[in-house]
């Protein structure tokens, strides 16, 4: 139990590897703060590693889908990349389709962080700190960030994210790990069943931003309220899923914080089940339709669909739409929120 280090081979990055009681073992990274690696027991008692990553740093220095990332300052897109606070506009880096996508291309997960290990034998922590000055990646205010792994004895994968501004700024930081629960190398992750606590999505344009509309998921393939594999529309012939090639949209959560989860993923293959909490008020659901056969850990092959994402976060484009929870943290207030992966075998 407890923390231990190890270094990349001709790298500076160091992996801090926590393990519980349970022999279960979360390996997190200070280049990028990524989510490394994650060994869960199967229904017999296999260690697999759930989440896609790279087997060594260079991989994490060029890591356009994002795997096991920290995003930051704001997690998914701003339309037309630029926003008006406080009467001035600031205009961002265009990375995506004449948007932003994840801050742009100066990207916190291709940084290094600071690290301090913490918690306890029992329930480990890794506390990872980022200095962002005023005007990083074209958003106002100089910033302290800290992202937190806490590896529980319930086998609980907690991510707590803070953060103070000394400017009024958008906050709206999330985790992009792929995750597939029959294992990382085990092909596509979409004969998973997934159910959702979500009556309502944000139906985006052909660019994916939201259009402002909160859509009933009532009778499309959008609903997952009723537990179903995520293969089972995921090619359908709906307006919304052809654009975007499969899943990728904001899902609006209908308890967070309520201390119940807002998602369950099961492999009816290993038996391992991943139950989701959050304080955030939506969650980007992502199919893993990008990626295009990136080598990862042990030299496989990550096709199209090899994991799935479950970003927690403010809806995207929120900073643009007054009808949706605004992303918006003013000068000296404190960013926190917390997102939950729970993991345990049937």
């Amino acid at each position: 139990m407890g923390i231990t280090t190890s270094k990349f081979q001709d790298s500076e990055a160091t992996l801090y590897t926590m393990e519980n009681s349970n022999g279960c073992k979360l390996t997190v990274c200070d280049y990028g703060a990524v989510l490394y690696s994650l060994l869960m027991p199967d229904r017999d008692g296999k260690m697999l590693d759930v989440v896609l990553g790279y087997e060594g740093p260079e991989g994490y220095r060029h890591n356009d889908p994002g795997l096991g990332a920290v995003v930051g300052r704001n997690a998914n897109r701003i339309g037309k990349a630029a926003f008006e606070l406080n009467g001035i506009v600031w205009k961002l880096e265009q990375n995506d389709n004449g948007n932003n996508l994840h801050s742009g291309f100066n990207r916190y997960y291709e940084r290094m962080w600071d690290a301090k290990m913490s918690g306890t034998d029992a329930e480990p922590a890794v506390i990872f700190s980022l200095h962002s000055p005023d005007g990083d990646q074209g958003f106002p205010g100089t910033a302290d960030v800290t992202v937190t792994y806490t590896l529980t004895a319930d086998n609980e994968v907690k991510i707590s994210y803070h953060a103070v501004s000394d400017k009024d700024t958008i906050f709206n930081m999330t985790n992009h790990s792929y995750f597939n629960l029959n294992g990382h190398d085990s092909g596509d992750a979409v004969d998973q069943i997934l159910w959702m606590d979500a009556d309502a999505y944000t139906p985006a344009d052909a660019e994916l931003i939201p259009t402002g509309e909160i859509a009933p998921v009532d009778l499309t393939p959008m609903d997952f309220r009723v537990a179903k594999r995520i293969r089972d529309e995921i090619d359908s012939d709906f307006e919304q899923l052809t654009m975007a090639g499969g899943y990728d949209h904001n899902w609006v959560l209908a308890h967070p914080g309520s201390g119940r989860p807002f998602a369950v993923l099961k492999s009816e293959k290993s038996g391992i089940v991943m139950e989701m909490y959050t304080d955030l008020p939506g969650v980007q659901f992502y199919s893993g339709n990008f990626l295009k056969g990136e080598i990862g850990k042990g030299g496989c092959s990550y096709a199209r669909r090899a994991g799935v994402c479950f970003e927690t976060q403010y809806y995207p484009d929120a900073v643009n739409k007054p009808e949706f929870p605004s992303p918006v943290v003013k000068a000296g207030e404190c960013y926190h929120t917390t997102t939950v992966y729970k993991f345990k075998c049937e």
